[in-house]
């Protein structure tokens, strides 16, 4: 057993960029533990993953703030504080900010990430 008391002890807040659109800051909570990460992940207005899937899933619990989550072919849906998403395993997705509020939210990933492809303005835009 171990408990991480608010965050991981030593870790820095990560600014993320690679695999999002817009400023998106990360702050491990547990670093990768038998194939589980757990971040708080801030995102500014407008900021959004790429699209991805997970090895075993994905759980997103909105801490604060609102924006939106998608899974390839359907709508983005609106997230708000206290919403909870699973994610299943493989399942192609993308969640961010909405155009005019942060979101902050609690990932939990299960196994490895498959990045894609940036998730385009007209994608993003699309209104749930």
């Amino acid at each position: 057993m171990r408990i991480i008391r608010g965050r991981a002890p030593g870790s820095a807040s990560e600014q993320r960029s690679a695999t999002f659109t817009g400023t998106v800051w990360a702050d491990p909570v547990l670093p990768t533990t038998d194939g589980v990460t757990v971040n708080n992940v801030f995102f500014t207005p407008g900021s959004r993953t790429h699209w991805h899937s997970h090895e075993h899933g994905q759980i997103l619990h909105v801490t604060a703030g609102s924006g939106r989550v998608c899974t390839r072919g359907e709508e983005p849906q609106p997230l708000g504080a206290g919403d909870t998403v699973w994610v299943p395993a493989g399942e192609t997705h993308w969640h961010g900010a909405g155009p005019d509020t942060y979101l902050l939210h609690l990932a939990i990933s299960l196994g490895t990430t498959d990045w894609h492809q940036p998730v385009g303005d007209d994608e993003y835009g699309a209104t749930a």
